[in-house]
């Protein structure tokens, strides 16, 4: 508590020594000695897939410009990634809709970019001042790399093996360079 009497400061979020990945922990013998949670399982028979869970109808509307949002998607491509890897029931559908929303409106600013440029005109000026798309731009990037990091931290916390390959955040970008070739 500040001297004013304000609760201020304190730990920052994600300040801290970083969790270790479930494969790290096993690698090393457990040096905290806590109970680790491994999910391993010995009847494979009588697994049944989980249903990806619907997206939300507004990550597939209709855009002012007449063009369907990508959203859905990015968040279905997303949740196949997660259940190849046995991680999407750990991931909540929030989570991933926030994602995709952030990405689809990413690529958005993106095309507006490409559409109109970096240069806009002021309003009451009449000066050339940046575009508003390429501040938004570079702000749903910060989102979406921070939402993306949270979804592959419990991915990396919850696998028993190093993952390497592509991932859905690669996609992205790809999505991007299309969408600037008018495909």
């Amino acid at each position: 508590m500040a001297k004013d009497g304000t609760n201020r400061g304190g730990a920052r979020v994600g300040a801290g020594a970083k969790k270790k990945p479930l494969a790290d922990k096993i690698a090393e013998g457990n040096l905290g000695g806590r109970k680790l949670t491994v999910m391993e399982f010995s009847d494979t028979a009588d697994l049944e897939g989980q249903e990806m869970p619907e997206p939300n109808k507004m990550l597939e509307a209709i855009q002012k410009d007449g063009k369907a949002l990508v959203a859905g998607e990015i968040y279905k491509a997303t949740w196949q990634w997660l259940d190849k890897r046995g991680c999407a029931a750990l991931v909540s559908p929030q989570l991933l809709e926030r994602y995709a929303m952030s990405v689809a409106r990413w690529i958005q600013c993106e095309e507006a970019i490409t559409e109109y440029g970096f240069l806009a005109k002021h309003p009451t000026t009449g000066n050339a001042i940046q575009s508003p798309y390429v501040s938004m731009g570079q702000n749903y990037m910060n989102q979406t790399n921070r939402l993306w990091f949270e979804i592959f931290q419990i991915v990396k916390e919850n696998c028993t093996g190093d993952y390497k390959g592509a991932n859905p955040q690669d996609d992205v970008m790809e999505r991007l360079l299309s969408a600037r070739r008018g495909k």
